[in-house]
């Protein structure tokens, strides 16, 4: 695609836990979040008490906004939105408060319903991911939103009072937690509309969720700790969930990472997810990164955007801020695609998606020290924010980008690719390398001068060819040994054909 100049967008969420600024930058389907800051005001925290607004939460918010006003008229973005959600929704005084808020900073707020928070955090889980199938659960301060995913998008959803300040005592969620009394009201409010949300699939979205992720993280040794598109068995986040639902809050404090705020409403999070399992089914939980914010920049996307790959888009945009020839990654998967498409399937059908991800960062690393830019590229890649991709998708473009690089395969964390990839997954994802590499020497990185050549591949090897007049271009001590490391990492032989 040609390349389209990044603009900034900024989201400020009004939740009932959190007020939060994120400022984005776009580049077509990629989507980078270049600043992120979030106050735990505990806006809801009265909402079950009182059912107005906690008065300490709203001055922590307006000062926060008063901030984020002084940083929004330096960034300057090319748009803002301004939500909030279920705390300003269903307090009280939630309508008093949104008039303060525009005639104390200027911003005018837009509060959502119930369903179109469902709507959004559902959209923005297909921005990360658009392939997802199965229910989405937001899980707020205040609410649970809970909305159907299918091939035709986002259905209707449904807002339910199953945050952690919906169900806490008198006390607050700070003191008195109950957990037989939190798991009896969330079976109550579940039970009417479980039977709907029913499916094997359940994408969670939503600060609780992922600190939940991360703690089973910890506690299984995963080694990969992004927490986008983070897979875990029903049975096992079950076994999470109870685990933190009997923990005491001054033992939840002292887990790393884990702030007191979060401490104290970690738990009720956890009786949800407990009743989520058990009322609809579950038999995998899927964390997604994305929600109502993303949902929000999404959806404002032209649909010819919203259309493209976000894998391939976002890869697409990393290689060409650090690279220097702005087609070669197009040209790359035209040379390369045709031959590695006759061998085995190893993703489903994701290999072809996966060879054109990797093809669009063989620029990255071109500005780096030859002696660090393999393992520098490997890292940048395996943890880069790019939506659309699994861990095992994270680690083979890892690899493929380390292979492309380097002839020794010793990567930083190759404990990780072998822990999840399969044996012959990791093989593909080096002879992946191995072919981009050997393309980027064979032509200089000149997408016009590889145009010239052919690579193929038969039962035996891995052919090299070149149009009439253009011979000279396959001849070569470095061609033939970057033909022989790609064709062994594919069990070939090299064929060049320079008559």
């Amino acid at each position: 695609m040609p390349f389209q100049a990044p603009r900034d967008a900024a989201v400020i969420d009004i939740g009932s836990n959190s007020v939060r600024l994120v400022v984005y930058r776009l580049e077509g389907r990629a989507i980078w979040t270049v600043f992120n800051e979030k106050v735990l005001a505990g806006l809801g925290r009265d909402l079950a008490k009182t059912g107005r607004l906690a008065p300490e939460g709203v001055v922590q918010t307006l000062q926060a906004l008063k901030r984020f006003r002084a940083v929004l008229e330096a960034v300057n973005p090319a748009e803002t939105f301004v939500v909030a959600t279920a705390a300003a929704r269903e307090a009280e005084d939630g309508p008093d408060f949104i008039t303060r808020v525009r005639e104390e900073t200027g911003f005018n707020v837009r509060v959502l319903s119930g369903e179109e928070e469902a709507h959004y955090a559902a959209v923005g889980v297909l921005a990360g991911a658009p392939d997802a199938a199965g229910v989405v659960g937001d899980l707020g301060g205040a609410s649970l939103e809970l909305v159907h995913l299918s091939e035709t998008g986002a259905g209707r959803g449904v807002t339910l009072p199953l945050g952690p300040f919906s169900l806490a005592g008198p006390g607050g969620t700070a003191n008195g937690f109950d957990a037989e009394r939190v798991r009896r009201l969330v079976h109550e409010r579940l039970a009417a509309v479980a039977a709907d949300f029913r499916t094997d699939t359940f994408h969670a979205v939503g600060g609780a969720w992922r600190n939940l992720a991360l703690l089973h993280m910890r506690l299984s040794g995963y080694p990969l700790h992004v927490v986008h598109q983070y897979k875990i068995s029903a049975s096992e986040a079950l076994d999470a969930a109870r685990l933190v639902a009997h923990q005491s809050k001054s033992s939840l404090e002292r887990i790393e990472g884990m702030s007191k705020k979060r401490s104290e409403t970690l738990p009720y999070a956890a009786i949800v997810l407990e009743a989520l399992i058990e009322q609809l089914h579950l038999k995998r939980i899927e964390i997604s990164a994305y929600g109502v914010r993303e949902g929000l920049l999404f959806e404002a996307m032209p649909p010819r955007v919203r259309g493209l790959d976000p894998l391939i888009e976002g890869c697409w945009a990393l290689g060409h801020r650090q690279g220097v020839a702005d087609d070669l990654g197009q040209a790359l998967d035209a040379w390369i695609a045709p031959a590695f498409s006759q061998l085995p399937a190893l993703f489903e059908d994701r290999d072809a998606v996966l060879i054109s991800a990797a093809c669009r960062l063989a620029d990255m690393g071109v500005r780096l020290h030859p002696d660090h830019r393999a393992d520098l590229v490997f890292e940048q890649v395996l943890r880069a924010p790019i939506a659309g991709q699994g861990h095992a998708e994270r680690c083979f473009l890892a690899a493929a980008a380390h292979a492309r690089h380097a002839t020794n395969f010793h990567p930083p964390e190759l404990q990780t690719l072998e822990r999840l990839l399969s044996p012959v997954q990791l093989k593909r994802a080096r002879a992946l390398g191995a072919t981009i590499r050997l393309a980027c020497d064979l032509s200089g990185r000149s997408p016009s001068l590889l145009a010239h050549s052919r690579l193929s591949l038969d039962k035996h090897n891995l052919i090299l060819a070149a149009e009439p007049g253009f011979a000279n271009l396959l001849l070569g001590e470095q061609t033939h040994k970057r033909a022989s490391t790609a064709a062994q990492h594919l069990g070939l032989k090299p064929k060049i054909i320079t008559a």
